[in-house]
């Protein structure tokens, strides 16, 4: 099984946990593409979706699903979405893709969150992907600087710009072992808008795409 056929494989395995006539939160990026895919062979069966990016959005519309806006849902049965780096505790990195920020919102509103990642994403400890953090343009230089203070090294995204007009910083070097604490520290700094670790708000249930098939975790 190639990389790419073990991420479809957890994504199309994610359509369980999708209920009748709900509105779905969909993430981003190349595993989520496939669980687009997947929602598409059902949507006369859900009322839409809720979207974290342009480009997933896009790709919704393409299908045929109909995109609400989050402002507009209560509550969220399901929020569907990769990562770049899950440890044992659900723990992760997001926003390889720049799309941490929407991200984060969504999984906020959700009732449950279930992480859909190749098995070469499982890690012991966070951090050997680079931590992204969205910066308010003008704030890039002082976040920087103070993230150095923590051990980190800031690498600016160049040409880069999120959906909300903010740049990135791909935080290099750090190993995460406590990953609450940093994501909170890190947010405090001024000028962050949000940086991607997801250890507030883990994964509820993570499907792992393995040579021998989808495994729930």
């Amino acid at each position: 099984m190639t990389q790419d056929e073990m991420k479809k494989a957890a994504a199309w395995a994610a359509l369980e946990y999708v209920e009748k006539d709900s509105i779905v939160g969909v993430g981003t990026g190349s595993t989520v593409n496939h669980f687009i895919d997947a929602l598409g062979s059902i949507k006369e069966t859900i009322r839409g979706a809720v979207s974290s990016s342009e480009a997933s959005t896009e790709k919704l519309k393409q299908l045929g699903i109909e995109i609400f806006e989050l402002n507009d849902v209560d509550s969220l049965s399901v929020y569907v979405d990769g990562a770049d780096e899950i440890n044992a505790q659900n723990e992760m990195i997001k926003g390889g893709g720049a799309a941490l920020t929407r991200e984060k919102i969504v999984a906020a509103v959700a009732k449950q969150f279930v992480c859909i990642v190749d098995e070469t994403k499982q890690v012991d400890v966070l951090g050997d992907f680079p931590l992204p953090v969205e910066v308010i343009p003008m704030a890039r230089s002082y976040v920087a600087r103070e993230i150095v203070k923590l051990g980190g090294d800031p690498v600016y995204r160049q040409g880069v710009i999120t959906d909300n007009g903010n740049v990135i910083l791909d935080v290099h070097n750090l190993s995460i072992t406590e990953a609450k604490n940093l994501e909170q520290t890190i947010n405090q700094i001024v000028g962050v808008v949000t940086n991607g670790l997801f250890a507030h708000r883990a994964a509820n249930t993570v499907i792992v795409g393995t040579p021998n098939g989808p495994k729930t975790l």
